[in-house]
């Protein structure tokens, strides 16, 4: 079966991306409240998560003998998303959309390409051949472009 529709979600998916700094950033600003506004952020995730749940009827509870082989390096991942939310709330008005959009994806596939390489937090192995390296280089010098410009 194809999965290139799943490179139309994964397009949608960057095109909210591009919004969302935006969206949190205003928020922010005309409350006057990043950190609440972060929290709103978060908090209407939470609801959306709750309600995909029950549409897909995942109601069920885990038990607590389920997550004990997930590795120490998979719970905090929710930091991670945080410091996103931050920096969208303090920095993306400051740098612009594109620029800080740009930074954000850019050190994401660079990143990515060194994941994969190694086979690092669950990904499988794939090799950093010229190509990839070349990909990752070109959006380095697209974005410093864009930054400059």
């Amino acid at each position: 079966m194809s999965k290139w529709y799943l490179y139309g979600i994964a397009l949608v998916a960057g095109v909210a991306n591009a919004i969302e700094p935006g969206q949190n950033a205003t928020l922010a600003k005309v409350t006057g409240q990043p950190m609440l506004a972060g929290l709103f952020c978060f908090g209407l995730a939470i609801a959306c998560f709750l309600a995909a749940m029950v549409v897909a009827r995942l109601r069920g509870r885990t038990r607590a003998e389920a997550a004990t082989p997930v590795p120490w390096w998979a719970w905090p991942g929710g930091i991670l998303g945080a410091a996103v939310v931050l920096a969208q709330l303090y920095i993306s008005e400051k740098v612009g959309a594109a620029p800080f959009l740009g930074c954000v994806i850019t050190a994401g596939v660079v990143g990515s390409i060194i994941l994969d390489h190694h086979g690092l937090v669950g990904f499988a192995r794939h090799r950093a051949g010229r190509w990839r390296i070349l990909g990752g280089a070109l959006m380095v010098a697209g974005v410093a472009l864009v930054a400059a410009f």
